[in-house]
């Protein structure tokens, strides 16, 4: 059932990843460009494998929980690249990397939500039967 309201909050998710794949060309703290861009893969593919796996939903929530915590340590490591960038850059584009993630993290624990609701109704239908 690719239609439930989950689906579109981890595509939103995906959605986030890919533009930070695309806004953080220019990231470069210790040589951490390889990083972005292969946690950004891993977390198109963990996006994607989630949406495809709906008849699995204790997978689903794994894969968004993987996804939460990769998410959460691009943060990190895009807010210590910004605090320690020189001022020289202008602040719109000086500050848009680690926006991506976060909303990225919103989504996927609204979709973890909308699981486990759908798991528990799921659970209450078996039990009267």
């Amino acid at each position: 059932m690719l239609q439930r309201i989950q689906t579109i909050w981890i595509f939103l998710a995906v959605l986030g990843t890919v533009f930070l794949n695309i806004t953080a060309q220019d990231f470069d703290v210790l040589g951490a460009y390889l990083t972005i861009n292969a946690s950004t893969v891993i977390l198109i593919l963990f996006g994607v494998l989630s949406i495809f796996s709906f008849r699995n939903r204790k997978r689903q929530i794994l894969l968004n929980n993987i996804s939460i915590i990769i998410n959460a340590l691009l943060i990190g490591l895009l807010a210590y690249w910004l605090l320690n960038l020189s001022g020289g850059i202008a602040i719109p584009e000086k500050g848009i990397e680690p926006v991506f993630p976060f909303i990225s993290v919103i989504c996927l624990l609204l979709a973890n939500m909308y699981i486990r609701k759908d798991e528990r109704l799921v659970k209450s239908v078996d039990r009267l039967r």
